[in-house]
């Protein structure tokens, strides 16, 4: 199945026939896997027979079991990026252009609405350093706005509870005014009290945890190391994981176990959130960790000035 994304932030939709499974509603173009066939040239074939497209680049977004009264679905789901043709319904299928932010005004299959909360996900999530003022805090907020950075965590475990809640709020004021998510990185009773949008859990914090610990409204996120700790966000029905670490930092060198390319791909590809790849990681690594099943990258020195290695995992 294919997300195809132009550069107006639009989305490439299909209408199911009226006869077909889940007939009547849209959805993201792509079929079933012939005998023998990768997901790749699965999702080639599919985009030239029913749309006349020819894909030209891809990369993996989200993988999805549902489980319908009358049948299991698996969807592997791939971002397209680029492609040659003009599209058309090949199969006499009406199709539409819709932008990103209206998608859940339409009408899809119940296996297809995580794909459309992985899409409002930002690709980079950038995680603020040790501060020792709250200026200093807010000059790297600003520095983060300034790079486009859509998503920020606020992690500042230096701080007592009360000054958490003075340091978020002057945070929030700031990205709030520029559209910028906001992570609270703290106990999740002070992130109730601050009705904070979005929630990270640290990786003892997430295994304490029987329930998802906030409502469908707010967007919680885990740092997760392993496959029990993946599995645990996924069964809690949390929107995100970072996991690491991947690469050596500063606190986790190369002669640290580290995840690396391979560990990473493995263990994201067992469960059916976005992972965002963490540790030792550079912007400009971005396509190559989606190209390993990352749905973007997280860190802290990344988005610093001095665009050296995070310390973070």
């Amino acid at each position: 199945m294919g997300v195809i994304l132009n550069a107006h932030d639009e989305v490439l939709l299909a209408l199911r026939h009226p006869e077909s499974h889940q007939g009547g509603l849209w959805e993201f173009p792509g079929g079933k896997l012939e005998s023998g066939e990768d997901v790749k040239s699965a999702l080639v074939r599919e985009l030239f027979e029913e749309l006349g497209l020819t894909l030209e680049s891809a990369y993996p977004l989200i993988k999805i079991t549902h489980d319908y009264s009358d049948k299991s679905v698996l969807l592997d789901v791939w971002t397209v990026t680029g492609w040659a043709g003009e599209a058309a319904g090949q199969e006499g299928q009406e199709i539409k252009w819709v932008p990103l932010r209206e998608l859940q005004k339409m009408q899809f299959p119940a296996a297809n609405l995580p794909i459309i909360k992985a899409l409002q996900l930002p690709a980079e999530i950038a995680i603020t350093p040790p501060a020792a003022s709250l200026d200093e805090l807010l000059v790297n907020i600003e520095s983060l706005i300034a790079q486009g950075v859509r998503a920020v965590q606020l992690r500042q475990k230096q701080l007592p509870p009360a000054d958490y809640k003075t340091w978020y709020s002057s945070a929030a004021e700031r990205c709030q005014a520029e559209g910028v998510l906001l992570f609270a990185n703290t106990d999740i009773e002070v992130s109730r009290e601050l009705q904070v949008p979005a929630l990270h859990l640290s990786s003892d914090c997430l295994l304490q945890q029987q329930s998802r610990p906030a409502s469908a409204d707010t967007v919680i996120s885990a740092a997760c190391h392993n496959l029990p700790e993946l599995q645990h966000a996924e069964s809690l029905g949390l929107d995100l994981a970072l996991l690491s670490p991947v690469l050596p930092t500063a606190k986790f060198p190369a002669e640290h176990p580290l995840l690396g390319w391979k560990g990473f791909q493995s263990l994201s590809q067992q469960v059916s959130i976005p992972v965002y790849a963490l540790g030792g990681l550079q912007r400009h690594e971005l396509f190559q960790a989606r190209l390993q099943g990352a749905h973007g990258i997280a860190g802290i020195r990344a988005f610093c000035s001095d665009q050296g290695k995070s310390d973070l995992s």
